[in-house]
């Protein structure tokens, strides 16, 4: 029987050269010159250190520019609370959120029963989520409409056999 996967990862490459990126402009653009800020991709997290909150936020939005033009979903980040770092600086954790949760493999596979077509079932593999249907044009549809609700992390869909 035809089915696909459904996963939420993040392509480490692209992230890896969009920091790069960031950290390129934020050593070359006037505002951020004698703030000592910087990007690091540390493990699973992103650490943003500068001056102020000010120029945080402004850290934030430059990061995220190049992660969008990168194509990596700004919704696999969580912000953490900005931190107070030595000499009044500002420091703030950005985790990286891979994977499929319980909570959301429930939501999903709600929504996909709720879909009005014939022969969809779904199992819980880990932190994916394997459709199986009788018919490929169903599982297309299927994976029409997931991409078009949105379940708050972003959805990749891989392996898709017939």
């Amino acid at each position: 029987m035809p089915s696909f996967d459904v996963v939420s990862e993040i392509d480490m490459q692209e992230l890896r050269n969009a920091i790069d990126q960031a950290q390129r402009e934020i050593t070359t653009r006037f505002d951020f010159k004698g703030t000592d800020s910087s990007i690091e991709l540390k493990d699973k997290a992103i650490i943003l250190n500068t001056e102020s909150e000010q120029r945080l936020q402004a850290l934030v939005q430059v990061l995220e520019e190049k992660l969008v033009r990168r194509k990596v979903s700004l919704k696999s980040l969580s912000y953490g609370k900005v931190e107070e770092a030595t000499k009044g600086r500002a420091r703030q954790s950005v985790a990286l959120v891979e994977g499929i949760s319980d909570d959301k493999a429930r939501d999903i596979g709600k929504f996909v029963k709720g879909l009005p077509l014939k022969g969809i079932q779904h199992q819980v593999q880990g932190n994916q989520l394997r459709i199986i249907g009788k018919k490929r044009d169903d599982l297309q549809e299927t994976i029409a409409a997931l991409t078009e609700h949105d379940f708050g992390v972003p959805l990749q869909f891989n392996n898709f056999r017939d």
